[in-house]
């Protein structure tokens, strides 16, 4: 696959050009200051993408920030722009204490070292994260499963679809704009950006 990557910077000076570039891309990832959360500019770009049709990902980045607050800047992205977010990963810890990422869907945690964090350590999640993961796998579970019929009366019958199910129907809800997941890291630190 040949992937052509449009960085489009999030200052207003730039609003014209990023609407633009809203003809031609295939799908977008939104990031967002965990600090800050979403922004005015955020607002408008986001306007736009949903104008085009676009399907998004969202990135709060800078978890390794003073201040960094997921939980915040993942509420402000469900308030002000779309109730269809949802959490696909957790950071494991914040500010100068953050290791990595949980995987909701895998169940798995994830650090990031070596050149440039890519060495990828797969590992069991830890004790401390493990009740949040279980709680918010739950609702990302549910969100998938409600754009298939057949899998949703199978989850709420007592049935765990497999994750190349929850996969092929996540992707087909992402394409169409019914979900946007939330992945989360921090690209200077190379935490979660693999």
């Amino acid at each position: 696959y040949n992937f052509n990557i449009i960085d489009t910077p999030g200052h207003i000076d730039f609003t014209a050009e990023v609407k633009r570039s809203m003809r031609v891309l295939d799908g977008a990832v939104v990031v967002f200051d965990s600090v800050a959360g979403v922004e005015p500019q955020s607002e408008t770009n986001w306007g736009y993408a949903d104008e085009a049709g676009v399907p998004r990902i969202c990135f709060i980045n800078k978890m390794d920030r003073l201040g960094a607050d997921y939980e915040k800047s993942y509420a402000s992205i469900q308030n002000r722009l779309s109730k269809k977010a949802v959490r696909f990963q957790i950071p494991w810890g914040a500010e100068d204490q953050l290791k990595g990422v949980v995987d909701l869907l895998k169940m798995k945690a994830y650090t990031f070292e070596g050149d440039m964090g890519m060495n990828v350590i797969e590992q069991e999640v830890p004790e401390e994260l493990k009740a949040d993961a279980e709680k918010y796998r739950a609702e990302l579970i549910e969100r998938i499963v409600e754009h298939d019929e057949e899998m949703m009366e199978a989850y709420f019958g007592g049935e765990e679809p497999s994750i190349e199910d929850l996969q092929r129907v996540l992707r087909k809800a992402v394409i169409a704009n019914e979900i946007f997941p939330v992945l989360t890291g921090s690209a200077l630190k190379n935490i979660g950006v693999q």
